[in-house]
């Protein structure tokens, strides 16, 4: 616990409180243009240079809604377990902020896109189901960013660059009781949008934002205590550290008879506290009413069929299947199933090589350990995976031993080459004829004969190292298997 969140309330009075956790989550959709106009949606263009009148909110503008940005949203819901309403609406959702030109915000209100879904958890090995409320459509903002507060001058400047790029918020039941079940609904919505390509969820580029809803009460009461909204949490570190002051910010106010009032409130990492913005707007106080230039958007039965039958394998279903299928442990499930590119490189691997498991642990290891050492994606990997499940074959089929794998695979990463190549370009073929290890295993047991006696007293681990000494002397390429039944019948065992 921080020294800011402990300084608050006790951790003894803490316990005696229920927190009750909602998250918004706005996800921009990965559309090449924006919702409601041509306007593209690349991030990091000069400013102010991504805009047209549409966008600009320019008087006889018309928004045209766009169909990708409607088929991801779709899609999205779907992931999340929702259901897709037959029929939904776009609504003007009004206030004033400078980086929204238009003086509203198209949104959905009353008629969501899609509702009643649910994601699915795990925290310290507990599963828990955290309800859906919705996912809603609507268009972003722009951003204003503000220069020299600490100083004598002070500037705000406005880029309308993000004005009208394709958003999804979706809304959780308030169903979370910890900042740990926060942060691990939040990665299941992540890793489920990233994996179905809609959207990248770059934290880093505004692409995945968050709000917490954030209230206490007694445990064991029935009456929700009065929330306070945590706006624009851009990391998971901050996500978690925002609700846990939050938390105990609110217990110590009642635990010393105050009040919490229902207010927005934003998250200083700095200061490592959350400091009031203003107070909680209400629904009626945007004035929400039916978009006059949209028409009601309408997804049959045959489209949301269509869309979902495009959908690749989600993630929990992927998890699930390793498991059931390759016979993979937990751990190693969810480590192939971090991301899409992950689990597709793996699948090949486990295919061409017909060893899952062999494959899982070359995957993880092997090759992972290389990409991180030269700092590269999976996408980027210089052994496709075709080749790595070659290699994993020969080394399944006993063709090849596991060191000598080792050095092919550090060659082909180097070369480019498929391991077949090398092996034949440098005489790398496993040794399996008995007859060419016969005198190699006969001057092993010549020249160790302590070991020898140790074994032949009983202490049978010692073949370990006589079987090490013949491999040494082969370079890696002799038989494993042969050379141990060679050894077992030289020493009369």
């Amino acid at each position: 616990m921080s020294s800011s969140v402990s300084a608050l309330a006790r951790p003894e009075a803490i316990t005696r409180y229920e927190p009750v956790i909602g998250l918004e989550v706005h996800v921009q959709l990965a559309t090449a243009t924006k919702i409601f106009c041509s306007c593209p949606t690349s991030f990091g263009a000069p400013p102010n240079t991504n805009v047209c009148p549409v966008c600009l909110g320019l008087p006889g503008a018309l928004p045209v809604l766009s169909r990708d940005a409607v088929e991801l949203a779709i899609q999205g819901s779907v992931a999340l377990n929702c259901s897709v309403r037959p029929q939904s609406r776009f609504a003007r959702k009004n206030y004033f902020y400078p980086d929204l030109p238009k003086g509203y915000q198209i949104s959905m209100y009353d008629e969501p896109l899609a509702e009643h879904g649910w994601v699915d958890i795990v925290v310290d090995g507990v599963a828990k189901r955290i309800g859906v409320t919705r996912v809603h459509m609507e268009d972003d903002a722009g951003k204003s960013v503000h220069e020299g507060f600490r100083d004598s001058e002070r500037y705000s400047y406005v880029d309308l660059n993000r004005c009208g790029t394709p958003l999804i918020e979706i809304v959780s039941e308030p169903d979370m009781r910890s900042s740990d079940e926060a942060y691990a609904y939040l990665a299941e919505v992540k890793q489920a949008l990233q994996f179905i390509g809609v959207s990248t969820c770059d934290m880093e580029k505004g692409h995945l934002r968050c709000d917490a809803n954030v209230s206490v009460r007694l445990k064991g009461a029935e009456k929700l205590g009065t929330r306070a909204e945590i706006k624009n949490l851009n990391s998971f570190r901050f996500l978690k550290e925002a609700i846990e002051y939050e938390i105990a910010r609110q217990v110590a106010l009642v635990e010393s008879g105050g009040r919490v009032i229902q207010e927005t409130r934003l998250y200083d990492p700095d200061a490592g506290e959350t400091v009031g913005m203003r107070s909680k707007e209400h629904a009626h106080d945007y004035r929400y009413f039916p978009e006059p230039d949209l028409l009601p958007l309408c997804v049959d039965e045959a489209w949301l069929n269509r869309l979902t039958a495009a959908m690749p394998e989600l993630p929990a279903r992927k998890r699930a299947r390793f498991i059931s299928d390759y016979g993979l442990r937990e751990y190693d499930a969810d480590v192939l199933t971090a991301a899409r590119p992950i689990s597709e490189f793996f699948e090949t691997v486990a295919s061409v090589s017909g060893d899952p498991k062999t494959a899982a642990n070359w995957v993880m290891g092997d090759l992972m350990g290389l990409l991180k050492s030269e700092g590269k994606e999976i996408t980027e990997s210089p052994v496709s995976a075709e080749r790595l499940g070659e290699l994993v074959g020969l080394l399944s089929k006993g063709e090849i031993s596991g060191k000598l794998a080792k050095d092919i695979f550090a060659k082909m990463a180097a070369t480019g080459q498929p391991a077949a190549s090398i092996i034949e370009k440098e005489g790398l073929k496993q040794i399996s004829d008995t007859g060419a290890l016969e005198t190699i295993a006969a001057d092993v047991i010549a020249n160790n004969a302590k070991q020898v006696e140790q074994y032949k007293g009983g202490k049978t681990t010692v073949l370990n190292f006589l079987v090490g000494q013949v491999m040494k002397a082969t370079r890696g390429q002799a038989n494993v298997g042969v050379v141990t039944e060679l050894l077992k019948q030289k020493l009369g065992s």
